[in-house]
Formats: C-alpha cells, sequence, structure tokens
C-alpha cells in the first residue's frame, strides 16, 4: 500500500476511534447459506413438509445470525480488502483535495484541527460505511 493511502487509513482509524463510532455490517450471504442448508436438511429428513419447516428455520436463525455485532470501526477498516481501501481512500482524498502533509501525525493534526475538514472527511467515511459496507452505525458504547 502507497503510504499516502497507509496515511488516510490511520486518519480514518483515528477519526472514527476519538468518536467512538461502531458498526454492524450485515452479511446477507451468511444468512441465504444458513436458510438453504436448513431447508436442504429439513428436506432430507422430512420430505417436502421438512422442506417448509427447515426453510422457515432457517431463514429465523439467518437473520438472527446476520443482524450483525458492533465493532468498533477501525478494526473494520484494519480488515478491509485491497479495492475497498482503495475506494475509500479516493472517497478521502476528495474531502481532502490539495491538502499536503509530510508524514501521518501531520496529516491528523491538519484534520483533528479544522472542525469543518474533521466534519466533511467523518461524513465521507460513514457515507463509505453505510453506502459500500452496507453497514449500521452506532457511536459510543
Amino acid at each position: 500500500m502507497a503510504p499516502r493511502m497507509d496515511d488516510v487509513m490511520r486518519l480514518c482509524s483515528d477519526l472514527s476511534a476519538n468518536r467512538q463510532i461502531k458498526v454492524a455490517v450485515k452479511s446477507s450471504a451468511k444468512g441465504a447459506v444458513v436458510a438453504g442448508g436448513t431447508a436442504f436438511l429439513g428436506g432430507l429428513v422430512g420430505g417436502p413438509p421438512g422442506i417448509a419447516v427447515g426453510g422457515a428455520v432457517g431463514g429465523m436463525l439467518g437473520c438472527w445470525l446476520t443482524s450483525g455485532q458492533f465493532r468498533p470501526l477501525p478494526e473494520i477498516l484494519n480488515e478491509l480488502p485491497p479495492p475497498q481501501k482503495q475506494k475509500l481512500y479516493t472517497d478521502i482524498m476528495a474531502v481532502l483535495g490539495s491538502l499536503d502533509w509530510t508524514d501521518v501525525a501531520q496529516l491528523v493534526a491538519l484534520v483533528m484541527g479544522n472542525a469543518t475538514l474533521q466534519q466533511q472527511v467523518t461524513a465521507a467515511l460513514l457515507s463509505y460505511v453505510t453506502k459500500e459496507l452496507r453497514g449500521e452505525v452506532r457511536y459510543g458504547d
């Protein structure tokens, strides 16, 4: 990863940690697998009525599993695959514009010292989380 991308990722992590942002990312694929798997097992055990019962039970179990647990946003950002990090970097750089910095400490200081810029970066970060990751955001504990 390029140093500037690392700096922006660190800025996002510091900003979200400072505001105690937590996110629950929903995983619909996991729910679909659980629902389909229990419908299949129900069909093997109970025939056509078993498919219905297995599908209903699996649907409820899948819904419960994918409701998402809230995790700190910095933790989620660290786990992003490179293409998603690149997308977030592009979104944040659109806000930062031609801001010039030499290292991550200077970047963090520049953004944290400017309330307007801080709000704009936070808004871009939260927009990314809700649109790209389909996450549910919560502040504090």
